[in-house]
């Protein structure tokens, strides 16, 4: 269990992370979102102790600093080649491991995990970005920790890095560890996460299950066949709805769920030939959630 709490920091007058506070449960991927400038980076540093600021994170009750060997707890990917250039990639996790008392045998088999084997004699400098994040990810897994934090981990990686990424951390989180990944690949994330933090502006947005957040946002729409709607669509605009004629028959409404329009045609006698729920998606539910919050209008999401 991650328990972040009061989190907090100041650059000059610029408030970039405000009293946040949030949980990552174990046995989960949990998504990290945000706008550009939302404080997201900062965030996953203050977890880490790496900047100093307000607040404290506790990983199974003890804070990060409070860990004696602190790879065998949290595995953290914060940034793209996080390595000595020219450093050998296995010479690299083996300086890490002795460091964490961590046996050479794990390093070969995390090189085996992400698929480093043929490069592993390599040197950083010549890698490609997804490489480099294949051997930070690597790196994060070396001490087979119970919690991950990987800041952008897919950055870099080709289509079917992706999907093996996505593979290995539902695998993960299915043993029972807690992994906390921020990403701005939202359709990505509506396939990799279980639960989200999303954040606006410093300020916690949201904690909790995808569907919960998706569903919160009211923005789910339910498309309406009848050959009564001269008598229905008046009784469903007096109940709040909003209506859009579509193609053929179809009216779209929003505002009311399947349920709510069933029982207003029912009780206006209204014959209704097809009911058809639209959930939102995650990136409607994120626009919708941070559009006041996204300082840089123009900026891509992250």
């Amino acid at each position: 269990m991650i328990e972040a709490r009061g989190l907090g920091k100041s650059y000059g007058s610029k408030r970039a992370v405000d009293d946040l506070s949030f949980t990552v449960k174990p046995g989960s991927v949990t998504g990290f979102l945000g706008p550009n400038g939302s404080g997201k980076s900062t965030t996953m540093r203050l977890m880490l102790s790496l900047d100093a600021g307000q607040g404290t994170t506790t990983f199974d009750g003890r804070t990060f600093g409070e860990l004696r060997h602190p790879m065998r707890h949290v595995g953290a990917l914060l940034e793209a080649k996080p390595f000595h250039p020219t450093r050998r990639a296995r010479d690299h996790l083996r300086m890490l491991a002795a460091a964490n008392d961590v046996s050479t045998q794990r390093v070969d088999e995390v090189i085996r995990l992400v698929g480093l084997e043929s490069v592993a004699r390599g040197r950083p400098r010549k890698f490609s970005l997804g490489m480099g994040q294949r051997l930070g990810i690597a790196a994060a897994l070396l001490g087979d920790p119970h919690t991950l934090l990987l800041d952008e981990p897919s950055n870099g990686l080709d289509p079917q890095g992706i999907t093996w990424l996505r593979q290995l951390l539902k695998h993960l989180a299915g043993e029972g560890r807690s992994v906390f990944v921020s990403s701005h690949l939202l359709q990505e994330m509506a396939v990799l996460a279980d639960e989200l933090v999303v954040i606006g502006r410093g300020k916690l947005l949201a904690n909790g299950a995808v569907a919960d957040f998706v569903t919160s946002s009211g923005l789910g729409t339910v498309e309406v066949v009848s050959p009564d709607m001269a008598t229905l669509g008046p009784e469903l605009e007096s109940r709040g709805a909003t209506l859009v004629a579509g193609p053929g028959d179809a009216t779209t409404v929003s505002g009311l769920d399947a349920a709510a329009i069933g029982d207003a045609a029912h009780e206006s006698g209204a014959r209704l030939h097809q009911l058809t729920t639209r959930q939102a998606s995650l990136e409607e539910a994120f626009l919708a959630a941070t559009g006041l919050d996204e300082e840089f209008r123009g900026g891509d999401q992250s």
